[in-house]
This record gives structure tokens, C-alpha cells and sequence, in this order.
């Protein structure tokens, strides 16, 4: 690109080559703001980024979506509406709800994904807790490590995953189990959130815990661990179905989704009592709020 160069002449840095390169293509600057933006950075010793916003050429969320793009971290503009605005990890937003969803995947990759395990269910004890946003924006923040991510709808019941990646809801997870449609047939790619796809809960069946027991629920998920690096189950709430202690069993471990001043204590030990008891590992319990 010529004319990515300073007034004096001097090329800028790769980095801001790359950077203005990508607000080129997306109609964000021109030619003559790049070479506005080299003026600016070599008077006041800029960044690039910087130097931009300083001249009013671009918006905050315009450069946080280019760096986003620049390092590989796939990552949507506020103004996109492709998903749910619930979907708060689809936009890499900065401040404590963001630093806390990446705290949790970190925790995880510790202690459950460093190994063999592939794996993990997220249950709650009543509806509203959290549990299916949680779930959703998890495995957002683990396809944006480069983890190739399937998030499977298992709440049958009251499912909620495609409303938030704005998918159709039908072939899902209980036309699988059923046999009416293919793994491969259900199984949703999200393009703009690089590796990871979701499988949504399908039409609500009459027989939820029936579908749950079959052995294609087994051979799905083993068929899932093979192709993915992590897996993660949103459950129906355990308090008021069996549904959780069954995925979570075949899962093996589980995360406990509470909400801050509605959950009772009471509640959140006997989810941990019912899976444990299941022989389900609990890895702890996550606040919502």
C-alpha cells in the first residue's frame, strides 16, 4: 500500500501499516486521513491508534475492532446486531464483566481443560439464575483463544442459546437425539466469532429426560470431543428436572451458575448435593448478577 508513509517519508511501523491497512478496507479512513494520522504521529510521538482518535478520524469502538482483527481476536463492533446485546463477550468489552468471563477461562483451562477432558456441563437450580447468558459467553471467550468451541443448548425445555446467536432454533440438539436430522445438519458456525459453532436446543420435545438417556446422547458427545477442543452444556434448572444430573453425569464435572441476591444458599448446596451425589466433579460455583 504506497502511500502508507509518512509526510517525511519515513514508513510507519508494521503494526500501524496493518492497522491502517484494515480501517482502509472497512471504509473507515482514506488515503489522505492515513497520511493525516502520519503527520500527527510524528509531531506528537503517537500511536497510531491514538493519533486517530485525537483528530476525530475514527471512534473507540472503531479502533478496539480493528486491533481486534489486527491480533486475530475475533471481536464485534457495539453497533452490530448479528447477536444478542447479551452476548457481552461477542463485543470484547473492557471493564470488570469482560476481565471476569476471561478470569473463568483461565480457571477452567487450569483445572479442567488442561488435560484430557473436553467436556463441561454449566447447571443452575431455577430459572433466571444465568445459567444459559453464562454458558453463551463462555464459549465466546474460549473460540476467541483459538479453542475450537461447541456450545450445545441441552435445557430442552426452555431453551434460550439461539435467541442470543439469532439462529433458528429447529434442526437442533432433539431432532438429533430423535434421528431426524444429522450432527452435521444442526451444528451452527458463527463466522464472525471464529471457532466456534453452536448447536441449538431444536423443537421442545414432549420427552426431554427420555432423549437425554438415549445412547445417541453419548455417542454425540464422544463424537464432540473428538472434533472440539472444549464443549460446553447449558443445562435445564436442576431444581426442577432431572435434566442437569443427567447431562452433567455424562460430562463429568460442572459449574454452578448462582444470581447475586435471588439465590438461596439453601438451593445452590442442594444443586451441589444432587450432582455430586451423581458422582458429577463440581469445580465451583460462578456469581451472576
Amino acid at each position: 500500500m504506497k502511500n502508507l508513509a509518512s509526510p517525511d517519508g519515513s514508513g510507519l511501523p508494521r503494526s500501524d501499516v496493518q492497522l491502517g491497512q484494515l480501517l482502509l478496507h472497512v471504509g473507515k479512513l482514506s488515503e489522505r486521513d492515513i497520511e493525516a494520522i502520519a503527520e500527527k504521529q510524528r509531531e506528537d510521538g503517537l500511536r497510531f491508534g491514538e493519533a486517530a482518535l485525537s483528530l476525530g478520524l475514527i471512534g473507540e469502538d472503531d479502533l478496539r475492532h480493528a486491533l481486534a482483527r489486527q491480533f486475530a481476536h475475533p471481536c464485534l463492533p457495539d453497533s452490530d446486531t448479528s447477536v444478542d446485546a447479551d452476548l457481552i463477550a461477542a463485543f470484547c468489552p473492557p471493564g470488570p464483566e469482560g476481565e471476569a468471563l476471561r478470569d473463568l477461562r483461565s480457571v477452567l483451562m487450569l483445572r479442567w481443560f488442561g488435560g484430557h477432558r473436553r467436556l463441561l456441563a454449566l447447571a443452575s437450580g431455577l430459572p433466571g439464575e444465568g445459567c444459559g447468558r453464562l454458558a453463551a459467553n463462555l464459549a465466546v471467550v474460549f473460540s476467541q483463544l483459538g479453542e475450537r468451541t461447541l456450545l450445545i443448548d441441552a435445557n430442552l425445555r426452555e431453551p434460550e442459546l439461539h435467541r442470543l446467536f439469532k439462529l433458528r432454533g429447529d434442526p437442533g440438539l432433539s431432532g438429533v437425539l430423535a434421528g431426524r436430522h444429522s450432527p452435521e445438519k444442526a451444528i451452527r458456525g458463527i463466522p464472525a466469532l471464529g471457532d466456534l459453532s453452536v448447536l441449538p436446543a431444536g423443537a421442545p420435545p414432549p420427552n426431554p429426560q427420555e432423549l437425554l438417556s438415549r445412547g445417541a446422547f453419548i455417542r454425540l458427545l464422544d463424537e464432540a470431543a473428538e472434533r472440539y477442543d472444549i464443549v460446553l452444556l447449558n443445562t435445564s434448572p436442576a431444581l426442577r428436572s432431572a435434566d442437569a444430573q443427567i447431562v452433567a453425569t455424562r460430562a463429568a464435572g460442572c459449574v454452578i451458575v448462582v444470581r447475586r441476591h435471588s439465590t438461596r444458599l439453601g438451593d445452590a448446596v442442594a444443586v451441589k448435593d444432587q450432582l455430586s451425589g451423581a458422582g458429577v466433579e463440581v469445580l465451583g460455583v460462578v456469581l451472576t448478577s
